[in-house]
């Protein structure tokens, strides 16, 4: 009988003599969509991975900003705009400061930036304005980069969702939510939705049997580690905390994401699930169309009915399609109104112009576009609460499937080329 058990040290070992396989999901879930058998031996780590609204991060920064003894303490600080909470150590008269900035903050000047901006523009390079409010009412301006930041870390308190959630409102007003890019419109006429499927880390390690306290992953592309299980986590809809240091953070793989309701924030994880057990396998050769989607009613997020990942991601495309040569030059440009990573802009000919690395593909253009420039199948949500039944539109995406695959791979590679080094988890996480 073929064997259907190893160990990390195993794996280790066959990674070192370049003997392992190593497939993304994304591989290995198309091989079993073509009718292909994947057998234990037939790979030894997948790469997994998510890209999405991601709330629950902060960033902790501690740099100089004046010379010793220019004030005691600090009273309040705004980097970009973007309040920072000062502390908890005081650095008393040093003129360094400790500052946290949460991924949700907003600007207090610019209400289409906060702090997911904030954390892509540190991460790009970009000069930051540091302002500061002392203790005895001086107010100190400055100007700083990550480079010359030497502590930046960014925290994620509750990220990388096995499963998240869908989002309808079935009433009759539309509302504002964090969960549209515009006001949602009422009496189940659309649907938004977050969560990669079966790209999703924990979806593929769903019991948390390699996933734990100490495990080495990709965040925004920087190594950093897992840390536990993450707020709200349950059983049945775990996620996780971890952290890891911005210096070598992608900032193509962050951002902001604007809403009705204001900035919110992006990241993406990479995770390698190393095929242990034949358990773990059956869990990583599960489809889109084998996990479940919840549906909830937006305006009290509670839930109505079930749908599946293979309603929103079979047969769509994972990334928005522009054609100039069809842009009818709107007076005023509905996509570039809306898009809520401002990655639409118009050149002198008022031709709408697309930012592909600034684009999360979450498709609200190809709502909005009067002239059809703009295409992507979106998928329709199958909504059946007892008493309706009806496919509902998708017309927002909180996650791009598109840049977690890259992600997928880009672990794939270090993992095969040596960069990068599984770790066994020092403890388990208990969910």
């Amino acid at each position: 009988m073929a064997d259907t058990k190893r160990t990390f040290a195993q794996i280790r070992d066959r990674i070192n003599r370049n003997e392992a396989v190593v497939l993304t999901a994304e591989e290995i879930c198309n091989r079993v969509r073509a009718g292909e058998t994947i057998n234990f031996n037939d790979v030894d780590v997948v790469t997994t991975a998510t890209r999405g609204i991601m709330s629950g991060t902060y960033v902790v920064l501690s740099f100089s900003v004046a010379q010793p003894n220019t004030f005691m303490r600090a009273k309040c600080a705004w980097l970009n705009g973007v309040p920072a909470y000062v502390g908890p150590c005081p650095n008393e008269r040093i003129g360094v400061l400790d500052m946290i900035v949460y991924g949700t903050a907003h600007s207090r000047s610019n209400p289409k930036y906060g702090g997911g901006h904030f954390f892509k523009d540190l991460a790009e390079g970009k000069k930051i304005t540091v302002e500061i409010e002392t203790i005895e009412g001086q107010n100190i301006r400055t100007e700083t980069t990550l480079s010359e930041i030497p502590h930046a870390q960014l925290f994620a308190t509750r990220n990388a969702f096995k499963n998240y959630l869908a989002f309808v409102n079935p009433k009759t007003d539309a509302v504002p939510s964090i969960f549209h890019a515009s006001d949602f419109k009422g009496n189940l006429s659309e649907a938004t939705f977050c969560g990669c499927g079966e790209l999703n880390p924990i979806k593929n390690d769903p019991h948390l049997e390699t996933i734990g306290i100490g495990t080495r992953v990709l965040i925004n592309g920087a190594e950093g580690f897992v840390s536990g299980s993450g707020t709200r986590s349950s059983p049945d809809k775990p996620n996780l905390a971890g952290f890891a240091d911005m210096h070598g953070m992608n900032s193509e793989y962050m951002g902001g994401f604007l809403t009705s309701v204001g900035p919110e924030i992006i990241n993406t994880w990479a995770v390698p699930i190393p095929v242990l057990n034949q358990n773990i396998l059956d869990n990583i050769t599960k489809l889109d169309s084998d996990l479940k989607l919840t549906i909830v009613d937006v305006n009290g997020r509670l839930p109505i009915c079930d749908t599946n990942y293979g309603d929103v991601w079979d047969g769509t495309d994972v990334t928005v399609n522009y054609r100039s040569d069809e842009c009818i030059k709107c007076d005023v440009c509905e996509v570039e109104q809306t898009c809520p990573m401002c990655a639409v802009t118009r050149d002198n000919n008022a031709t709408a112009v697309h930012d592909i690395h600034l684009c999360f593909n979450c498709g609200l253009c190809t709502t909005n576009c009067v002239g059809s420039a703009f295409s992507a199948n979106l998928g329709t949500m199958h909504y059946n609460d007892g008493a309706v039944e009806k496919y509902i539109p998708v017309v927002v995406r909180q996650s791009d499937r598109a840049r977690a695959v890259w992600a997928a791979e880009e672990l794939k590679r270090k993992i095969i080329s040596g960069e990068f080094e599984m770790t066994k988890p020092v403890g388990r996480i208990i969910l």
